[in-house]
Parts: structure tokens; sequence; C-alpha cells
């Protein structure tokens, strides 16, 4: 279970990271069900960008692996394409980062929005290396 403590801390390293790169972003954390566990927008980041890291979190949470990742079952010539239609809209760029406890059971995701999809990705990897 993704304790609180836990997704406070992936925003912490997400928003140290971001600052780092001089970017201003909105991190979600979601636990394994895609809920909603905790959030935090940067002073500055783009008000768009919030449902854009709750969309790359909740990718990556449904289906365990990055938002990235999902694009490659989904694109045309991929095993599903229009995937990224499914489960209410997918997000299936950079930013979306599966949780996982050491067992490598998955205890949710984070999503980062507001930078360039490197930047995103980055940030997001630094958020879910603090849990």
């Amino acid at each position: 279970m993704l304790s609180l403590s836990q997704a406070q801390a992936a925003i912490a390293a997400g928003q140290t990271r971001a600052a780092v790169l001089g970017v201003s972003v909105n991190i979600a954390v979601l636990d394994a069900a895609a809920h909603l566990k905790a959030f935090g927008r940067m002073d500055e980041a783009v008000l768009g960008s919030i449902d854009v890291a709750l969309g790359k979190a909740r990718t990556a949470a449904l289906f365990g692996i990055t938002s990235e990742a999902v694009w490659d079952y989904c694109k045309p010539g991929a095993p599903a394409p229009g995937l990224e239609r499914s489960n209410g809209g997918l997000m299936t760029f950079p930013g979306g980062v599966p949780l996982r406890d050491p067992e490598g059971r998955l205890l949710g995701a984070v999503g980062v929005s507001g930078g360039s999809p490197v930047q995103d990705a980055d940030i997001a990897q630094a958020a879910a290396a603090a849990v």
C-alpha cells in the first residue's frame, strides 16, 4: 500500500528535480487503484497540465508501465491501435511512471506535466526513486 508519506516524498523529490531543471510542473501521485493520493502544483505551473499529470499517472497505474511505453501498444500498426481511447482516455507520452515496492508489486504511479516530455520523464523518475 502506498502511504501518504511516500506520496509526499515523491512530490518533494519531483519538485526538487524540477527546480534544478528550471521548470514549474504539476505532480500527481495515485495509488494502485488509480485514485489520487497526493498532488503538488508548483508556482507558475500551467493550469492545463494538471489534467495531463493526472492522466499520465493514471495511465502508468492502470498498465503498470510508463505512460510512454503504453504508446507501443496503441500506435498505428501496434497490437492494440486505438487503446489510448480506452479507460476514459490515456496519456501515452513521457511523464508517467509506476511505483513499485521492493518485491515489485504495484503501489501506484506518479505523473508529471509542465515541462518538455524529456523533462517530465526525468522529474517523474526522480519522484519515483524517492518511493
